[in-house]
């Protein structure tokens, strides 16, 4: 027996939340929320277990925030989303989306972090009503050196993540989709490239100071000076206070490949993570790897990565999973989670040995993050 959960689901048309029994067997489902709008992030304060903001692209009302007190009952629209300042400049950016909600440090009640697409860097300190652009990083003098216009993924360039050391609010990092990892150790004010031995595609220099596209980083939550990352071109580990990323990945089956989106460390064991690989190859169809998915876990820090396929189609399975849709809970044993662009929600209650399909015919998923009832 364990707690119960939530699952907090953003979709390409709309949001969901499934909440477990005890036993984390059966689900009630509450949805669809904002049917039809494209829902990046959806996530629960930890600090309050009661606010939930939502990053939202509502058609023709644009992109916004969305805040609930009332487990997504009702939801009040920030009085400020975020947006770049107002400029008469021919390079003047707008905000196309919302795309990462990071609740602050445990000790900045009400302070929430969001990053945006094109790549943007905001920060609210009253639970997400009215949110500030950080000048540190959109305003710095090599902000168009770090993120070109031209540069970008089929979703426009991004600013996807934001990781807040839990032991300091003013150690920041974030990642891009144009430039890789930055740090922070000034709560934002500057910012510095993280990128030492992590290969870019598509430069003349294959190992830049910037350049690459870090799909997805985390902090060890035992070991917060261990870096984990699923880039573009790999999985890599970096232990502070080292500058040097080592590829991991490259322990993986060749047939497989070490390409994907997300990146799930283990909550109590700093030498455990779980990756999702699609193929990598020069196609890019982003599909699980000859049509058969399947997660793969370290448990030695990416020494060696062994298959967890039991449950998942065994052929004809053609999906994978993006930046934001794989999380776990704390539970013990472990849950994991993941959403497909299927449109399916899987999980695993013992730590990825099975797995089992708890929701189908969604639309495609963006993200699943994991929350206590």
């Amino acid at each position: 027996m364990t707690d119960a959960i939530q699952l907090l689901v953003g979709t390409r048309k709309g949001a969901w939340i499934y909440r477990s029994d005890a036993a984390r067997e059966t689900w009630r489902v509450q949805g669809p929320i904002f049917l039809g709008s494209i829902i990046s992030h959806l996530v629960l304060d930890p600090r309050d277990r009661k606010t939930l903001l939502m990053a939202a692209a509502t058609g023709h009302l644009g992109p916004t925030i969305f805040r609930s007190t009332d487990d997504g009952e009702t939801w009040t629209e920030a009085a400020k989303p975020p947006a770049f300042p107002k400029s008469d400049d021919a390079d003047a950016r707008s905000v196309d989306h919302s795309f990462w909600l990071e609740p602050g440090h445990a000790s900045e009640p009400g302070v929430w972090w969001v990053g945006t697409s094109p790549p943007g860097l905001f920060e609210s300190r009253d639970g997400g009503a009215r949110w500030e652009s950080v000048a540190g990083f959109n305003d710095n003098p090599r902000y168009w050196d770090w993120c070109p216009p031209e540069a970008g993924t089929p979703d426009g360039s991004l600013l996807n993540q934001v990781v807040i050391d839990p032991r300091d609010a003013a150690h920041m990092y974030i990642a891009t989709s144009s430039a890789g990892v930055f740090e922070s150790c000034d709560r934002g004010r500057t910012w510095g490239p993280l990128n030492e031995n992590v290969e870019a595609s598509f430069l003349p220099d294959p190992y830049p100071e910037f350049g690459q596209d870090a799909h997805f980083i985390a902090l060890a939550p035992t070991n917060p000076d261990r870096l984990w990352q699923q880039n573009h071109c790999g999985v890599y580990r970096l232990d502070r206070p080292g500058e040097r990323w080592e590829r991991i990945g490259k322990a993986m089956p060749v047939e497989v490949g070490d390409i994907g989106f997300t990146i799930t460390p283990h909550p109590r064991c700093a030498e455990t993570a779980w990756v999702f690989p699609m193929d990598g190859t020069d196609v890019w169809p982003r599909t699980s790897p000859g049509g058969k998915p399947a997660v793969y876990r370290t448990r030695d820090a990416g020494a060696s990565w062994e298959r967890q396929d039991a449950g998942f189609p065994t052929e004809q399975g053609w999906f994978t999973v993006k930046r934001q849709a794989f999380c776990a809970d704390r539970a013990d044993p472990l849950g994991l989670y993941l959403g497909t662009t299927g449109g399916e929600l899987w999980m695993s209650g013992d730590e990825g040995g099975s797995w089992r399909q708890i929701a189908a015919h969604l639309p495609e998923i963006y993200s699943v993050t994991a929350a206590p009832l």
